[in-house]
């Protein structure tokens, strides 16, 4: 089946919209959150336990995934959700942004890229046609075209280059046989010029996608900035259509981003910051190594219902500091659950008129774009 996404509320003071994305493995209520799952599982976590969490869509990853385990073994077990054993959603990277930060390592083309391994130096070509043959083989519900990503700053001269690169290889990429239940996003770029982004929006709404996305952000520009380049990018994305941000980001971006009328998000964010004993909780970001939670027996987040929370912070805290595995696996928990449950939120604000509260809530919780 084909992608279905429809709009269910639309905010009175901002323009975020609740809605529902159909896919052939299941419906996702929009404005939706997406775990990061590159190598086909997210990290220290099962699948039952997201399951249990209300996770309807994660994320996969081609370049990682085409070089381990590779396609003939994927191919074999029948595609990724048999591979993984995922019932749910899956939508799939290109690459491309994974070959843009082995700067050292690749040569970028015309035709794509070519590279070596950072496993082990192998040299590889990754362009549209290759990105659309694995995501094919991997044949997840969500493919996104091939695309290149510059850092920032850069100067103006390659940005153009890259977004034009971007828009021919969005034309192979759409051009591309896909399996009958895969739908193609297409990826706005255009570093931070808003005249670009505009631009790079406009010309990919010609090309009819299923989906929108707004890549080569959250690679170190300001939070404000962001913003300005989704408020360039927005009124030239087809309101029928899901948007999609990448990459991004705290639960601050995330609620700034939903109120320009996003409607989809991945990140790392949840769970990197697990691993370095970092929480997210309705009480703002707790370093749960620090010395002061000791003795602290209160609940990680009496407000997020997750199996962190059946722990004190003491209890997670010496998990952490004897190296014990199962204190990455309850912060991963707890940073997935609030993820989770803040897009909940947000969506339940959508529906009841009462986002700007939630909004004022979150401003006072994360005060930053960068917390």
């Amino acid at each position: 089946m084909k992608l279905k996404f429809n709009i269910h509320k639309k905010d009175g003071k901002s323009r975020a919209r609740a809605g529902e994305i159909e896919t052939a493995h299941g419906t996702i209520q929009t404005p939706v959150f997406m775990p990061v799952g590159t190598k086909a599982s997210v990290k220290t976590v099962t699948n039952t336990q997201l399951e249990e969490m209300a996770c309807r869509i994660i994320l996969g990853n081609t370049y990682h995934l085409m070089l381990r385990p590779g396609m003939d073994i994927i191919r074999k077990a029948g595609g990724l959700h048999a591979f993984m054993g995922w019932n749910q959603s899956i939508l799939t990277d290109s690459g491309g942004f994974q070959v843009f930060s082995l700067s050292s390592l690749r040569k970028i083309t015309d035709e794509g890229v070519y590279f070596q391994s950072h496993i082990d130096g192998s040299r590889h070509f990754l362009g549209p046609k290759e990105s659309m043959e694995v995501q094919k083989a991997l044949n997840s519900d969500i493919v996104m075209c091939f695309d290149e990503c510059v850092s920032y700053p850069s100067e103006l001269k390659e940005v153009e280059k890259a977004m034009e690169r971007t828009h021919l290889w969005a034309s192979i990429c759409r051009d591309y046989p896909l399996g009958a239940d895969q739908n193609l996003f297409g990826i706005v770029q255009g570093g931070v010029d808003p005249s670009l982004r505009a631009a790079s929006a406009q010309f990919l709404r010609t090309l009819d996608f299923e989906g929108y996305a707004i890549g080569g952000l959250s690679v170190g520009e300001p939070g404000e900035i962001m913003y300005r380049v989704i408020d360039a990018v927005e009124p030239h994305l087809p309101e029928e259509k899901p948007r999609y941000l990448m990459g991004v980001g705290t639960p601050r971006n995330l609620i700034e981003a939903v109120m320009r009328g996003v409607d989809m998000f991945d990140c790392v964010m949840p769970t990197r910051n697990a691993r370095n004993g970092t929480a997210f909780t309705w009480q703002g970001k707790v370093t749960i190594k620090a010395a002061r939670y000791s003795e602290d027996f209160t609940p990680l987040d009496p407000e997020t219902k997750s199996e962190a929370s059946r722990h004190t912070k003491a209890y997670i805290r010496h998990l952490l500091n004897v190296d014990e595995v199962t204190g990455l696996t309850l912060v991963t928990l707890q940073n997935l659950a609030f993820y989770l449950d803040f897009m909940k939120k947000i969506r339940h604000a959508i529906l009841e008129g009462t986002l700007d509260e939630l909004y004022a809530k979150v401003k006072a919780i994360y005060p930053e774009s960068g917390d």
